[in-house]
């Protein structure tokens, strides 16, 4: 598997793009442009993986001090259930080793159309040694919890944290329309 690190020019690859966009509830998405010019302003991790130089998925990290934040992990669809998933997930883990690494998921608890996917989901990160850490909120009707694999204890005013910065950011840069012009 070889992960290629994307910047601003060529995260504009159309198959990323469309995986984004086809794997996140669109309320969940950000406007794909403007998580492209978030990420120098946060630092945002977005790595690409291939096999044999075939597109496999993408995983947006927000690293930071305390912790990091896989924000996002996607692999194509048809290539889920093959192993893929495994495989980044491990390289994340590497590549993150001795930080706690946090990531939120929609409730596996909450009554839902994809509750099995929910609980599939989650029963794949607690095998990869992620735990829930009993923080969670809810956005929009949909029940989050936050789940870790390190050591360091994360708490609601982590949580608080982390989306006031985001806040932050969101707040100090221009954002796209629906007609993709930028607006102050």
């Amino acid at each position: 598997m070889e992960a290629k690190i994307l910047t601003y020019a060529n995260a504009c690859d159309e198959q990323i793009r469309c995986l984004y966009e086809y794997a996140f509830p669109k309320e969940e998405q950000i406007p794909y442009d403007d998580l492209l010019r978030l990420m120098p302003t946060m630092g945002l991790d977005f790595t690409a993986y291939y096999d044999e130089g075939e597109f496999v998925g993408f995983t947006i990290v927000y690293p930071r001090d305390t912790f990091n934040w896989f924000w996002y992990f996607a692999v194509r669809e048809e290539l889920r259930g093959k192993g893929y998933g495994q495989q980044i997930l491990s390289l994340l883990i590497e590549k993150y080793e001795g930080c706690s690494n946090i990531l939120d998921m929609e409730s596996p608890d909450q009554e839902c159309d994809n509750a099995e996917q929910r609980r599939r989901r989650s029963a794949f990160y607690m095998r990869n040694g992620f735990r829930n850490t009993g923080v969670g909120k809810s956005f929009d009707g949909i029940d989050y919890v936050i789940l870790s694999n390190g050591d360091k204890i994360f708490t609601m005013e982590d949580y608080e944290e982390v989306l006031a910065e985001l806040r932050s950011f969101w707040s100090r840069m221009p954002v796209s329309n629906d007609n993709g012009n930028v607006k102050p």
